[in-house]
């Protein structure tokens, strides 16, 4: 599947140390399975997730669709307008059917099971794991359907790297990987 042509969207949750818990939107490409936008969300209404996504249309540009779950914030009638303004075609899945939205599920799974390993003080706190977790993800983790490249690579076309690779470790040791700089 080519680069930005269909992203997924979907939230999941941390609690904090005080038992609060944090909205995460995350956002994934399709075809090169890289993290675009990985943030602490303030609340999941319509309007705060198109800020999140305005945010990644100018940084990314603008796919072709938008694959997301049949939950109100994604399907409301502001949500639809905004993005049928851009000519951005809103995917929504079957209701139960997570793996219709299958890539954001399985990044989703990999964030979750470090992210439990961990505690998270504050939206401060998790604001910088989410930072550190995203580079990690695309620039660190290689994957198995990239033929062994990271999204990143995947994302800028696979060049190889001409530098020596650098071991990267986050969050006390609990992710590790190398990183092969462009």
């Amino acid at each position: 599947m080519p680069c930005n042509r269909t992203w997924a969207l979907d939230l999941t949750g941390k609690a904090d140390l005080s038992g609060r818990q944090r909205m995460i939107l995350g956002l994934v490409d399709q075809g090169s399975r890289a993290c675009l936008t990985l943030a602490d969300l303030g609340d999941k209404r319509s309007a705060t997730i198109l800020r999140e996504l305005c945010g990644a249309f100018r940084t990314f540009g603008l796919p072709a669709r938008i694959r997301v779950n049949n939950e109100a914030c994604f399907n409301s009638k502001l949500m639809k307008a905004a993005l049928a303004l851009l000519h951005i075609r809103l995917q929504i899945t079957q209701p139960h059917c997570p793996w219709q939205n299958g890539r954001i599920e399985r990044f989703f799974g990999t964030l979750k099971r470090h992210l439990d390993r961990i505690a998270v003080a504050d939206r401060d706190d998790l604001h910088c794991k989410l930072v550190e977790f995203r580079a990690w993800y695309n620039h660190a983790r290689s994957h198995q359907h990239l033929g062994g490249h990271t999204p990143a690579e995947v994302w800028n076309g696979k060049r190889e790297s001409t530098r020596p690779p650098r071991f990267v470790s986050i969050w006390n040791g609990a992710i590790t990987g190398w990183w092969f700089p462009p």
